[in-house]
């Protein structure tokens, strides 16, 4: 079980985190609190694994928290303000959501951190990606403080080899630290799909689906044999 706490200097933001906390398996709520410091008496004792932590609160906002946390647990930040995500990733928070929160985004936040927690590693060696809000996301660069912006709708398709992430937009590549399937994880599903054991591809990009073979401009995509049941029936649906 993963051991939740939900801080927010609103009490009815904290309570919509903790009734998802509620209702997802393997999530066990520790608590919710309005006060930062009572939360952080928490972390100290060892009895939180996760904290959902708002940014903006007055006594003591959610970047002194995560400096005097020093890493006693992962975070993940909420707010309604996405400029603040950039900070976040100076602190090694585990993930960034913007308010009002909907359910599905809040899973995809709970598949990182079981993959955090369960590899026991500092989420910076294994999470490289910042989603922004649903139309974009931010890809950390090779140097520090140095963030590649992506829209969604420029993906022409993504790649994975065993621990990296290849991006193709019609400007560049970019490479991530990331599995396919942690990657695949923080995609809008209805936009993208996995057809092949490396390859993930954005209905909006596609041309033409000749046999087994899908067509992105003038690159050649396999559909493998496992998606491809999957792949066919999402394509009817779109008619």
């Amino acid at each position: 079980m993963i051991r939740c706490l939900a801080v927010d200097d609103e009490a009815y933001a904290a309570e919509i985190i903790a009734e998802y906390i509620r209702k997802t398996p393997d999530l066990e709520l520790a608590g919710t609190t309005i006060n930062p410091f009572e939360a952080l008496q928490m972390v100290e004792t060892g009895k939180v694994d996760l904290v959902f932590l708002d940014i903006q609160m007055p006594e003591l906002s959610g970047i002194q928290f995560l400096k005097i946390c020093g890493g006693k647990c992962k975070v993940i930040l909420t707010t309604a303000y996405e400029e603040y995500a950039l900070q976040g990733f100076d602190l090694d928070v585990l993930d960034y959501l913007l308010k009002p929160v909907p359910y599905d985004r809040f899973y995809k936040s709970i598949m990182k951190a079981r993959q955090a927690l369960q590899k026991n590693v500092p989420v910076a060696d294994t999470v490289t990606i910042w989603p922004g809000q649903s139309d974009f996301l931010f890809i950390k660069g090779d140097t520090k403080n140095k963030f590649h912006k992506v829209d969604f709708r420029d993906i022409r398709y993504i790649e994975g080899l065993k621990n990296y992430v290849s991006i193709y937009t019609d400007e560049q590549r970019l490479i991530t630290y990331q599995t396919l399937r942690e990657f695949e994880n923080l995609l809008p599903a209805p936009e993208f799909m996995r057809i092949h054991k490396s390859y993930i591809v954005p209905f909006g990009q596609i041309k033409m689906v000749d046999g087994n073979t899908v067509f992105i401009k003038d690159q050649s995509i396999p559909i493998g044999e496992t998606y491809k049941d999957a792949f066919f029936k999402a394509i009817k649906k779109r008619k």
